[in-house]
């Protein structure tokens, strides 16, 4: 095995084959930039091979008599509670010139007949901002961008996983990358470094710390690395959840709900089939308003948790994370196998089943009457709604939280973007589709603000950067050389967060598959402090002595060794400020609850484990920040910082590749909304001025 690695030098360097990536790799070709984009898998990724019933855009209101401004739209983000107002301003301003570059790429945004871009209101819209090309808008976007790249001559290299930041002295300077097809011949390397003045990270949201995801497979995300760079971590405890297929992985909203489909839950092997709603919804109207609610209300939401839609989310938790059990949907039957008392329906779910005429039949009959596409969505992907059941779970689907950036979407890495899912731009909640604006108007602003600095000298190996890369490629000799585990079979136990800790596990897909299913369970939609604090310990413990506890046999397994490395970074990070915020006297919000045994549960015949007690809204106006230290710079080995601030953790001794973990926890008010009064001349004379809006 050849464990030499080669060096490239370039300008800017995207990392991620997204639409916020091509969209960053675009713009700053547009501003005479010279760039290169590098990817794990150019058709991987969530923008290409995601989406929902109607996947929504969201942006300002372009059509109709609806009053609408860039600090009304601003406003509505700002009300999510959580977030920078200066943010919220930026993503408000800059939706438009992000739409319309859309729009004259080719994405195919309805219009009616004079050219007004329709649009309809979404979920904690009080506008009509919302748009779409349908179930896979991020999609057309991705590709259309792609084309644009293309068309520009702008370098991809493809089949590169990046497993460092390459950091000096406060600054990017580049990445290290493992080749996936490299390794044999042994005479290639299977290691580069691509040195970057500037760096767009764009990898996507952490989908790998998650078993339950509906982030589509191959999409792992890479967070982990820019944490251990020196990124902070801002609102990482805020996810949105919520119902989605399991095989494949698709959001089961919309359409999918409003059509009244029947929930079936089965023990593992598929016996002992049965309707479990009526347990907690004895009354059939009452359960088949709640189900029809799923439509519109798809994430799951505290607040909705107890008499609400969010209630569904809650029943399905129950069947799978405690009773262990698989849940279907199954659209050949009405709920209890009877008629759909239409008329007795909520005035919402009926005058809507009447308006589109689908007061008749099954749900696939309703299903196919009003939109045949989500129909054949999954008759493509293997599954026929008219001859098996779906099976479903309540999944991670985006982390509203993520790495902390400022309102020109660089980190507190100098040279360091993020822009997309990876930039935690959002607070609690969000506009659904403002996902999608966010990641074009982040790699447009990053674009703008690389443009604005000037060239920069481009950086060189030094020794310092040279001892990264080593860290790394002696952590992959490590892993390859290390003797197999004495026991070929991990324990036969389902409390596997008091057996992290040992040796027992057969394989890294085993850990893997272990770490990221418990996460599901204890850090999910429903979060167990107790439970947080033991895998905390254990994270702690794998990674101090990762080198000596991973191994794999081939180098083509290497990939699995640096991204479970990542995932348990990220994991850490994650635990760390779940139990911060539960400390500091945060309770449930969002979509999730932390359990608490003082709390309250409405109930509890139904969901006697299930106690919490609602967000009272004392954190609104505040952000949590999270940063990740290792052994030796500035923490003290008692997990308490040299400038007193909090840390949780333990020091050791390092071999190579591992490492000391520690978290450093900080709360800060956040940035108000701004409001701008200027006068036009005052504006124009700031904007001519080299540099000032910079």
């Amino acid at each position: 095995m050849n464990f030499t690695f080669d060096v490239r030098v370039l300008h800017n360097l995207v990392v991620g084959s997204g639409a916020a990536a091509y969209n960053a790799a675009n713009r700053l070709h547009d501003l005479g930039e010279e760039v290169t984009m590098v990817t794990e898998n150019r058709l991987a990724g969530t923008s290409r091979n995601t989406g929902s019933d109607k996947q929504t855009y969201y942006k300002l209101t372009l059509s109709g008599d609806y009053g609408d401004s860039v600090e009304q739209m601003a406003g509505t983000l700002f009300d999510g509670k959580a977030v920078d107002g200066d943010l919220c301003m930026a993503e408000a301003a800059n939706s438009v010139r992000s739409f319309l570059n859309l729009v004259e790429l080719g994405v195919p945004f309805p219009t009616d007949k004079h050219g007004s871009f329709v649009g309809y209101k979404t979920d904690h819209d009080p506008a009509l901002r919302g748009t779409s090309v349908g179930p896979l808008t991020s999609k057309a976007m991705t590709e259309k961008l792609e084309e644009a790249a293309q068309r520009r001559g702008i370098e991809l290299i493809d089949k590169q996983i990046v497993i460092k930041i390459l950091v000096e002295n406060g600054r990017a300077c580049g990445v290290l990358t493992l080749d996936q097809g490299a390794g044999q011949p042994d005479d290639k390397p299977i290691f580069h470094v691509l040195l970057a003045s500037n760096i767009v990270y764009a990898t996507g949201g952490p989908a790998g710390i998650y078993k339950n995801v509906v982030y589509p497979h191959g999409h792992y995300g890479m967070s982990g690395i820019a944490y251990e760079a020196g990124v902070k971590g801002r609102n990482l405890t805020e996810w949105q959840y919520g119902l989605a297929s399991v095989k494949p992985r698709w959001n089961v909203s919309g359409t999918y709900m409003q059509v009244l489909p029947r929930f079936v839950s089965t023990a593992q092997d598929g016996s002992d089939s049965r309707e479990f709603l009526q347990e907690a919804l004895p009354n059939l109207t009452d359960e088949l308003n709640l189900i029809f609610l799923k439509g519109y209300q798809w994430p799951f939401d505290v607040k909705k948790a107890q008499t609400g839609s969010s209630l569904i989310d809650l029943l399905v938790y129950k069947e799978t994370a405690l009773r262990k059990r698989r849940v279907f949907l199954d659209f050949r039957h009405n709920p209890r196998q009877t008629d759909v008392p239409f008329a007795s329906l909520s005035t919402e779910a009926n005058t809507y089943l009447t308006s589109v005429d689908a007061c008749f039949g099954t749900p696939l009959d309703r299903l196919r009457h009003m939109n045949e596409p989500a129909y054949e969505f999954y008759l493509g992907r293997g599954v026929d709604l008219a001859q098996e059941m779906l099976e479903i779970d309540l999944c991670a689907q985006h982390n509203n939280g993520g790495l902390a950036v400022n309102n020109w979407w660089q980190t507190d890495i100098q040279g360091l973007y993020a822009a997309g899912e990876v930039a935690g731009t959002h607070g609690v909640n969000r506009p659904g589709g403002s996902a999608l604006n966010a990641g074009q108007v982040g790699s447009l602003r990053a674009a703008l603000h690389i443009h604005s600095q000037g060239k920069k000298p481009q950086p060189e190996l030094t020794a310092t950067l040279r001892e990264q890369v080593e860290e790394q490629v002696a952590l992959a000799k490590a892993a390859l050389s290390n003797s197999p585990t004495t026991s070929d079979f991990a324990p036969e136990t389902t409390d596997v967060a008091t057996n992290l800790g040992d040796d027992s596990f057969s394989s890294i897909d085993q850990l893997r598959d272990t770490v990221t299913s418990l996460f599901s369970e204890i850090a999910g939609p429903i979060r167990d402090v107790d439970k947080l604090k033991i895998h905390q310990e254990n994270l702690v413990d794998l990674l101090a002595n990762f080198s000596t506890r991973v191994q794999v046999t081939e180098s083509k397994d290497l990939k699995k060794v640096f991204r479970l490395r990542d995932i348990l970074v990220a994991q850490l990070q994650y635990t760390a400020a779940m139990l911060d915020y539960a400390a500091s006297g945060g309770k449930s919000r969002g979509s999730a609850i932390f359990l608490d045994a003082t709390g309250e549960t409405s109930q509890p015949e139904i969901f006697p484990e299930l106690r919490y007690s609602l967000d009272d809204g004392t954190k609104d106006e505040l952000i949590q920040e999270v940063a990740y230290h290792v052994a030796g710079d500035g923490m003290y080995t008692d997990g308490t910082h040299a400038d007193g601030t909090h840390a949780d953790g333990v020091s050791t001794d390092s071999a190579a590749g591992d490492f000391t973990p520690q978290v450093e926890i900080t709360w800060r008010k956040r940035h108000p909304l701004p409001v701008s009064r200027d006068a036009f001349e005052t504006t124009w004379r700031t904007f001519r001025e080299d540099g000032n809006i910079h």
